[in-house]
C-alpha cells in the first residue's frame, strides 16, 4: 500500500508488568485519552500494540477506529520491541509516526501539534529541561531502528547511529507524567481535559441508512493491507458477519464492487480492494480531514476567542 496519511501513531500497551491501558483518569481509560489526543492532530492510522488485558482493551477501544497488533511477549517486553512491531506494520503506510507508551497519557494536543510542525528525523518535547513523550520518528530512520539489536532501547539505537534529537520546549508537564504518579495526574487532569475540548465530527455518508463512515474506512484500509476480511476484523475488533454486512450494503448502494473475492485454491482465498474501492476510501479520508480542519477553525473563532468555552 502506498502512503495513506502523513502521520501514523504507535501506542505501546503490551507489558503485563508495567502497562496500565485501562487505568481510569478522569472518566476514561488512559489508552482512550491518548487516542483522542492523537486524533485531534489527524493522526491515522493509530496502532495499539496489545498484550496485557488485551480482550478488555479491544472491547473498550474498538469503536475508536484504531488497529490492534498482538504481541506474545507481554510479560516484560521492552518499549523498543513494541516500537519495532508498530514500525514494521506502518512501513510504507505513512511518512512518520508518533510513538508513546500508554503510561504517558497526559500530553496536550497542542504539544503534539507543536512537535509535528518540526521536520527532523527525531523530534521530542522537553519541559523544564527534561525530555518526555511523545516522540516523532521520520520514515528515513525506521530501517536503522528496526535493525538495531543492542542494549539501551530506543536511546541506545539513537546513540549508536548518531541521529540527533530535535528538542521542542513546551509548557506542558503532561509530557513527563506517568500514570503511577496519581497525585500529579490529578493536578494535571483539568488542564488536560480543557485541552481535549474540541469539535468531534462524525462523517457519515447516508441514504436510507449509513453506507460509509470512519469504521468502514478503517475496514477497507485493513483489507487493502492484509488481503483478508477475517484478518482485518481481528485487527480492528469487528465481527466477521458485521464486516461483510457493511461491505455488501455499500456495494448495493454505490452499484459497483468495493472488493474482489477469490475463494479457495492451494493458498486459500483472499479479498482485495478494487480500484474504485480504494479511490472511495482515499476520497473519504481527504473529505473527513478537510471537514475536521474547517470545524476546528470555526470552533476557535466562535467559541475559544469569544471565551464561550
Amino acid at each position: 500500500m502506498t502512503y495513506f496519511g502523513t502521520t501514523g501513531g504507535i501506542i505501546a500497551a503490551a507489558s503485563k508488568k508495567s502497562a496500565e491501558p485501562l487505568k481510569i483518569v478522569g472518566s476514561i481509560p488512559v489508552v482512550k485519552r491518548i487516542v483522542l489526543t492523537l486524533q485531534q492532530a489527524n493522526v491515522f492510522p493509530i496502532v495499539i500494540v496489545t498484550g496485557t488485558r488485551e480482550a478488555e482493551v479491544i472491547h473498550q477501544i474498538a469503536s475508536s477506529g484504531v488497529i490492534f497488533l498482538h504481541t506474545d511477549n507481554c510479560e516484560q517486553p521492552e518499549l523498543l520491541a513494541s516500537l519495532k512491531q508498530g514500525l514494521a506494520y506502518l512501513k510504507n503506510k505513512c511518512q512518520r509516526v508518533v510513538f508513546t507508551p500508554v503510561n504517558t497519557p497526559m500530553f496536550f494536543p497542542s504539544t503534539l501539534k507543536a512537535i509535528l510542525s518540526c521536520d527532523a528525523p527525531i523530534v521530542a518535547p522537553s519541559c523544564h529541561g527534561r525530555g518526555g513523550h511523545p516522540i516523532i520518528l521520520r520514515h528515513d530512520i525506521w530501517d536503522r531502528i528496526l535493525a538495531y539489536v543492542g542494549n539501551g532501547g530506543l536511546r541506545g539505537a539513537i546513540d549508536t547511529y548518531g541521529v540527533r534529537r530535535h528538542w521542542v520546549s513546551v509548557e506542558d508537564e503532561g509530557v513527563l507524567l506517568n500514570v503511577h504518579n496519581e497525585e500529579q495526574l490529578e493536578r494535571h487532569l483539568k488542564a488536560h481535559n480543557d485541552s481535549l475540548l474540541s469539535p468531534v465530527i462524525k462523517v457519515n455518508i447516508e441514504s436510507e441508512q449509513i453506507i460509509f463512515n470512519a469504521r468502514l474506512k478503517l475496514l477497507l484500509f485493513l483489507i487493502a493491507d492484509l488481503n483478508s476480511v477475517r484478518q482485518a476484523c481481528i485487527h480492528m475488533g469487528l465481527s466477521y458477519a458485521k464486516a461483510w454486512n457493511m461491505i455488501n450494503c455499500l456495494e448495493k448502494e454505490v452499484d459497483y464492487s468495493i472488493v474482489s473475492r477469490q475463494h479457495g485454491g492451494s493458498k486459500g482465498g483472499h479479498t482485495k480492494l478494487t480500484e474504485k474501492g480504494e479511490q472511495l476510501m482515499r476520497a473519504y479520508q481527504v473529505y473527513e480531514q478537510e471537514l475536521n480542519d474547517i470545524a476546528q477553525v470555526r470552533f476557535e473563532t466562535l467559541f475559544r476567542r469569544t471565551s464561550l468555552v
